[in-house]
């Protein structure tokens, strides 16, 4: 009976310096969380494992999140899967669904968004700013070239190719003209204006008409000389001459005419009138209903690609410049070792019960075996 007792006794005994060995040693881990000291001598095991290794802990895990977890090409496979692109896609349509059509006005949004008061004057002012600054460069470059240089040249193609048409119309209104009563009669007083500034040879040549007036011969000769194809010929050259001239002329010999200035101002005000900064005090859903479809269906995916395509090819300079792995190890390096042990024993409370459990199982069947030994030698 006493061997019974003995053998019990020391699996007992067994089991508990097991158990109680294995659960001092993980909480030896954490605790104490700093070191004592007896005079300048410092206890040993202080502080724990984890208190003494923080650093080494938070480099490593730095390490660890940076090579083995957040990699660029892990990150980069992510941003090129077509199901989280899809994804992404939908939550950007939702939310900008919401957006335009929502009673909000885009000066509200400014004000909220980017902490931009007063917005619609803002606004006009800084187009006007840039509008001005813009026209001003664009005349400083435009000064020193030729008119041909600056006009379109579908615009002086389309001129060449409209003074014949351009001389034909004006032989012809000045054929109408000259068959007018009106112009019949412009012309007799400037035939009677001539001969009576020629004194006696006038008079000479109206007596030897008679009753004829010398317009009535005029104008048929007119209207012969307008018809001719010579006539034509020789208006449009004229035309065309003149219209190379012009070509030719820089915008500073233009200034001499027109002030440049002046027509820049007025392009500008009437690009501020046109601006539609009254639509800026309505509710988007009013003013964006023309935009609505083609910004979601058509704006938006193809800015979320695009958008993941730059992050995508920037994603090892963008990660570098971050440097995610001081970031995790300044974080680990702040936690309290508390909130470690916290963290630790949350995932893995139970297998370190179970480790306490199999040291004492372990103590036990050391504690039997040790009891058999000692039967055996008695």
């Amino acid at each position: 009976m006493n061997v019974v007792v003995v053998v019990i006794m020391m699996v007992l005994v067994g089991a508990l310096i097991g158990g109680v060995t294995n659960s001092l040693a993980i909480k030896m881990l954490f605790r104490p969380y700093r070191a004592y000291f007896i005079g300048k001598w410092r206890v040993p095991f202080t502080p724990g494992l984890i208190p003494k290794r923080r650093g080494e802990l938070a480099e490593q895990l730095g390490k660890l999140v940076v090579n083995h977890l957040l990699t660029a090409e892990g990150l980069q496979k992510k941003l090129q899967d077509k199901l989280f692109l899809n994804e992404i896609t939908e939550w950007v349509q939702r939310e900008v669904t919401k957006l335009v059509s929502s009673e909000e006005t885009l000066v509200n949004v400014l004000e909220k968004w980017f902490g931009i008061t007063n917005g619609k004057e803002k606004a006009r002012a800084g187009l006007e700013r840039w509008l001005n600054k813009k026209l001003n460069v664009m005349v400083e470059e435009i000064r020193p070239l030729q008119l041909e240089e600056v006009v379109p040249k579908g615009v002086n193609e389309a001129v060449d190719k409209y003074i014949p048409q351009l001389t034909h119309l004006i032989l012809e209104k000045v054929k109408n003209y000259f068959n007018s009563p009106e112009g019949i009669d412009q012309l007799a007083n400037m035939v009677d204006r001539f001969l009576l500034a020629k004194g006696t040879f006038g008079n000479m040549i109206t007596m030897f008409l008679g009753n004829e007036r010398l317009v009535d011969k005029i104008q048929p000769e007119i209207i012969k000389m307008l018809n001719d194809e010579g006539t034509h010929q020789l208006i449009e050259d004229f035309l065309t001459k003149e219209w190379r001239k012009v070509k030719k002329l820089r915008v500073t010999d233009l200034e001499e005419y027109m002030d440049v200035n002046e027509v820049m101002s007025f392009l500008q005000e009437k690009i501020m009138d046109h601006v539609p900064f009254t639509k800026l005090d309505k509710p988007l859903k009013e003013w964006s209903l023309i935009i609505e479809q083609p910004l979601i269906n058509e704006v938006v995916p193809l800015a979320v690609n695009k958008v993941g395509q730059a992050v995508s090819s920037e994603l090892v300079t963008l990660l570098t410049k971050l440097k995610l792995e001081d970031v995790v190890r300044e974080q680990v390096e702040q936690f309290s070792v508390s909130r470690l042990e916290d963290m630790v024993l949350s995932i893995s409370r139970r297998e370190l019960k179970l480790i306490t459990y199999l040291g004492a199982l372990l103590g036990g069947l050391i504690g039997l075996f040790q009891g058999i030994f000692i039967i055996f030698l008695s």
